[in-house]
């Protein structure tokens, strides 16, 4: 039997669970850091009305991404996956750093989600193989452990760098944890695969790329640089829904589907990439707006409003590193709904008392959601796992991940047009307090409706007992 010290850093495994923390920790701390230089790009760059594309496009490029590197992982193993996207990851930070350009940073910040895409769901399937049910919840309890110490350096670094030395720095931080996260796995990550002939599946991948840009692009840019009836919305969600239609006819009929079917035909991976959608959308829709709120109407700093957003993720690992002793007890599903119970209590009282700022409210809130979402995104992701065997793992991993990145770009459109709405009907410039207290408001009970989409998706959840099974 596996004692708890051989699941965490001193058994043969710690070396690759140190490294994979620190490649979580590249995307961890870039998830947010931004939101609060925000002010700071805008005023350097301009362009405000463009600054959501910020963080849409580089979760669209994270999100259509992620199934092709699960399917490319499971053909040329974990390691060259992982060590590409931290090299692209790499590459799109210079670039972020040297934009010139609202939209050069934003075609920058594709880039930085390309790697980021490889970067994330190829460590969490590296988790699945080498830890069993048991034990997985106590190793995603360090990997939230750097979502929580990112969530207190990003937004303080953030902070830091816009008040005193420049946003641009934002992204130069990541060159040295780029080049220290490559050469630990390269160091330690070992494994065999044997050679065998793939056919890549390269018409789905364009199709559902194409299909999901053209999609978010009529949200985001609906009601705003166009109206919603207009021929340029109504021609994206056209084609963009046609084109999505054509991906599922490819998938039928591909030797290897970048995204096999199958995923969604089950009840569990069903259910559980629907959780994915609602987690990634309550994350954005907070992440992207809880400081521009905090600096907008209570006139804090970058720093004080990056420190009260961190509240968010110091409570994911707490719940995340307990969820184990849930699950294993009462199963999966009893636990992400305990988990959503939480989370909508704490995603009321944030929309309940926005129209009147308070920087304690706010953090206190931020917490208590953060608390929730880690006993419900920890177990449903291993639910997902444990229900297939290890030469599906990849596949559904980046499934599960590839739902909840589009939950966060779809969100973060969503969120965005109402926000802008709101804005240009006030014919404000969009930096008032009013107005900003307004715009929050409507995007915090927002919030509140995808958390209780969420709760629908987790009542629908099968009742899978937890299971130890051997890595």
């Amino acid at each position: 039997m596996t004692s708890r010290a051989d699941v965490g850093f001193r058994s043969e495994r710690g070396p690759i669970l140190i490294a994979i923390m620190m490649a979580t920790g590249l995307v961890a701390i870039d998830a947010t850091i931004l939101a609060t230089a925000i002010t700071s790009i805008v005023g350097d760059l301009g362009g405000f009305a463009q600054f959501p594309w910020l963080f849409s496009i580089y979760l669209l490029a994270q999100a259509v991404s992620v199934p092709i590197y699960a399917k490319l992982s499971e053909v040329l193993g974990r390691k060259p996956i992982i060590i590409f996207g931290i090299a692209l990851f790499l590459l799109g930070s210079i670039l972020c750093g040297l934009a010139w350009s609202m939209p050069a940073l934003i075609a920058f910040r594709a880039v930085q989600g390309l790697g980021a895409g490889a970067v994330q769901p190829t460590a969490i399937t590296i988790v699945g193989d080498i830890y069993t049910i048991a034990e997985r919840a106590q190793v995603q309890g360090y990997l939230a452990s750097v979502w929580a110490i990112s969530s207190v350096v990003g937004p303080t670094l953030g902070g830091l760098f816009s008040e005193f030395l420049s946003w641009r720095w934002i992204f130069f931080i990541n060159i040295p944890l780029c080049i220290v996260a490559g050469w630990m796995i390269m160091r330690t990550l070992h494994e065999r695969i044997e050679p065998r002939a793939h056919r890549v599946d390269y018409l789905g991948a364009v199709l559902l790329t194409s299909s999901l840009s053209l999609l978010i692009l009529g949200i985001l840019e609906g009601g705003q640089s166009w109206a919603w009836d207009s021929p340029l919305s109504i021609g994206a969600f056209v084609v963009g829904g046609l084109l999505l239609g054509c991906f599922v006819l490819a998938e039928t009929r591909a030797a290897e589907p970048i995204l096999p079917l199958w995923v969604f035909s089950r009840r569990l991976l069903l259910t559980t990439a629907l959780v994915g959608l609602g987690v990634g959308a309550i994350l954005i829709g907070l992440t992207s707006y809880v400081p521009t709120y905090l600096e907008g109407s209570l006139e804090v700093s970058p720093l004080v409003a990056g420190l009260a957003l961190a509240a968010l993720t110091i409570g994911w690992p707490i719940s995340a590193s307990l969820s184990g002793r849930f699950y294993l007890r009462i199963g999966f599903r009893n636990t992400a709904l305990i988990g959503m119970v939480v989370v909508v209590s704490g995603a009321v009282i944030l929309a309940a008392f926005a129209g009147e700022p308070n920087l304690v409210t706010v953090a206190a809130s931020c917490f208590l959601i953060g608390l929730g979402l880690g006993l419900v995104a920890t177990p449903t992701l291993i639910a997902a796992q444990s229900s297939v065997e290890w030469n599906q793992r990849g596949v559904v991993t980046g499934a599960s991940l590839f739902s909840r990145s589009i939950g966060s770009a779809i969100g973060v459109a969503i969120f965005g047009a109402v926000a802008n709405g709101i804005f240009a009907a006030s014919g404000g410039s969009g930096t008032d307090a009013e107005t900003i207290t307004t715009a929050s408001s409507a995007v915090f009970l927002a919030v509140v409706i995808a958390a209780a989409a969420t709760v629908v998706a987790v009542v629908a959840m099968p009742r899978t007992p937890a299971q130890g099974s051997r890595a």
